[in-house]
């Protein structure tokens, strides 16, 4: 019950280059795999996605605190010059003009 071997098949186009042989069909676990694979994709995303919002929410976190010390030196200094100014008899104001 030996079936007979086939001679390959040499397919080729008029200008004589051989053509590529037809892709298989695709099997019930060539379209799981697929699946699977596109949804394995779709969870990395996401996972990306979430991995580089703590990156932001972590840096604002750490810049926040920054910002407070440096805003708060530098209203000390500017109430600590109009102090000084004061004193001197300077009121100084800004006029302004548009």
């Amino acid at each position: 019950m030996d079936t007979p071997r086939r001679p390959p098949v040499l397919d080729m186009t008029p200008e004589g280059e051989f053509r590529d042989p037809a892709p298989q069909p695709a099997g019930t676990l060539d379209r799981i795999l697929g699946r699977v694979g596109g949804i394995a994709l779709m969870v990395a995303l996401a996972a990306g996605g979430l991995v580089l919002a703590a990156v932001v929410i972590l840096f604002a976190a750490l810049a926040l605190p920054v910002l407070i010390v440096a805003g708060a030196i530098g209203a000390g200094s500017i109430w600590w010059r109009l102090r000084r100014m004061r004193r001197a008899g300077q009121v100084p104001f800004v006029v302004i003009r548009r």
